[in-house]
């Protein structure tokens, strides 16, 4: 949750005509605005990234510490090349 003094910043983009006619209808039929529609996408990328890096960050300790699989019975050559 944003908190209610999170200072906002403009931002300028420069698009195709096509693109932004049809960045204008996206926006019309979710009754939002370009900027809105924008704003929510790079926050929704952002959000991923952080995210993404959460979750290799979590992966990377686990692979650090190892896992426990148990005792290993011990076999010999001639049993390993049976299998």
């Amino acid at each position: 949750m944003k908190s209610a003094s999170a200072a906002k910043q403009n931002l300028t983009v420069r698009l195709d005509r096509r693109t932004i006619q049809q960045a204008k209808r996206i926006a019309a039929e979710r009754n939002s605005s370009i900027s809105a529609v924008v704003a929510e996408r790079i926050e929704s990328l952002v959000g991923e990234r952080a995210a993404y890096e959460q979750a290799k960050r979590r992966a990377l300790e686990l692979l650090d510490q190892g896992f426990h699989m148990g005792p290993v019975p011990p076999f010999s050559r001639d049993e390993l090349h049976e299998r």
